[in-house]
């Protein structure tokens, strides 16, 4: 069995990795600097040119790009070739109507493939493996990224998308699927059915699982693991810098390892902005180092992790960080879509609603829960029940056109939320993500 998918660089040491980033930045930054006029004026702005950055260590006199930028630049302001050399995009759930949207050269996609290969082998795969990949596709990165991760190992590839579990079932026996890649929740919930269906864990012939996309835990893992009999690894990615496969899990299953010729990782206190130490709990930031379609330098992920050099006993040489502990803005994953507080308040407005609201989040039978309980204005009431009713799901559908994802609805009488301080709890997350 195959330990690395290219081993060369898994297992490279401290000094060869430092040299190929080193190398890497100081051609990048010009990159960036002579072809995304937007950051271009970020650095003048902050008195940094190129000729400042001459390795790795130079990176913190560079200033970070947020999701804010990333809005304010849509469609094309942070592109970093002509549009005709792109032959992709892939983009996030929009927060306010506006989507974030990431470019993708041919040179740009054979990276992330090779990424997610690097995933796959350290979960087992080689070319005797059927790969069934049950992310979705389309403007969703995670299908597409362990799709062509899949083809770069040689595995038999089932691009199944989400959904439709009696189909995934089906092929996942017939075609003897020996890999799922899909969120941690749908592999939950394919564990459940396998049951309801009468089969054991032991009838499938699947010995991994490549899990990401939202939260899970170390209990969670047990259960998947027990309920489909695999191992279940963990695989972490962003849409802005390349989606799954900037960071996988190895054998170990003690963090993911970065893919430290691609992407430069530090983590910062997320108030100050300063540079933390190794060890150091703050919020990851990731510096693309090769990537021509959306070269994105510095860029705040929001998310709070810790990063380690501890030595690891599969023989990887990369750092690792931990998964997600936290987020430092106001995000929640929900079964695999990115939901933030002010898309609801759009909705609540738009939709003749005063924005008094509660979003409950809870985890039940490892799927989530997601309820907005919503005031509504006393002209709205009415003694009605199928009135209300028909209130409550025209809401949800308004927000599920929003959001991507349909949140159950309870219309409650006008000051019936709890405030604190004049100020109502907007989210409550009875989920236990962080164990």
């Amino acid at each position: 069995m195959k330990r690395y998918y290219q081993p060369e660089i898994e297992t490279a040491s401290r000094e060869e990795i430092l040299k190929i980033q080193n190398e890497k930045i100081v051609k990048q930054v010009k990159y960036v600097y002579d072809n995304v006029p937007y950051y271009r004026n970020l650095m003048d702005q902050k008195g940094v040119s190129p000729d400042d950055i001459r390795s790795v260590d130079d990176i913190k006199k560079l200033p970070f790009l947020t999701k804010d930028d990333l809005r304010e630049a849509y469609p094309y302001g942070l592109l970093g070739t002509d549009l005709k050399n792109c032959v992709r995009i892939h983009s996030t759930s929009g927060t306010t109507g506006k989507r974030v949207v990431a470019f993708y050269t041919q040179h740009d996609i054979d990276i992330w493939e090779d990424c997610c290969a690097r995933a796959i082998v350290a979960a087992g795969g080689d070319d005797e493996d059927v790969c069934q990949v049950c992310y979705g596709y389309g403007l969703f990165t995670g299908g597409s990224g362990l799709h062509g991760g899949s083809h770069k190992v040689g595995c038999l590839t089932l691009p199944m998308s989400s959904g439709n579990t009696d189909r995934q079932i089906q092929f996942m026996m017939d075609m003897q699927a020996t890999i799922l890649c899909c969120t941690p929740s749908y592999a939950a919930f394919i564990g459940e059915t396998l049951a309801e269906k009468g089969y054991k864990p032991e009838d499938n012939k699947l010995k991994a699982g490549i899990f990401g996309a939202e939260p899970w835990t170390e209990e969670m893992r047990a259960e998947i693991e027990k309920s489909l009999g695999i191992k279940a690894y963990d695989i972490y990615g962003l849409t802005e810098t390349s989606g799954p496969g900037v960071a996988f899990e190895c054998e170990a299953q003690k963090g993911m390892h970065i893919n430290e010729d691609h992407f430069y990782a530090e983590v910062i206190d997320p108030d100050t902005g300063e540079v933390l130490p190794e060890g150091s709990k703050g919020e990851l930031v990731f510096t693309s180092l090769d990537k021509e379609g959306f070269p994105l330098l510095r860029y705040r992920t929001k998310d709070i992790c810790i990063l380690s050099r501890e030595k690891c006993s599969c023989g990887r040489t990369h750092v690792k960080m931990t998964k997600p502990l936290g987020r430092s803005d106001d995000m929640m994953i929900i079964r695999g879509v990115n939901v933030f507080p002010s898309q609801i308040e759009t909705v609540l407005l738009k939709e003749g609603y005063t924005p008094n609201y509660q979003i409950v989040v809870d985890r039940k039978n490892n799927t989530d829960t997601f309820d907005i309980y919503v005031e509504f204005p006393k002209e709205m009431f009415s003694d009605k029940i199928s009135e209300m009713q028909n209130r409550e799901q025209d809401l949800k559908a308004a927000m599920r056109s929003m959001l991507g994802i349909g949140p159950k609805i309870h219309l409650v009488a006008p000051k019936t939320i709890q405030r604190s301080e004049g100020k109502a709890v907007r989210v409550i997350d009875k989920r236990k993500l962080h164990d």
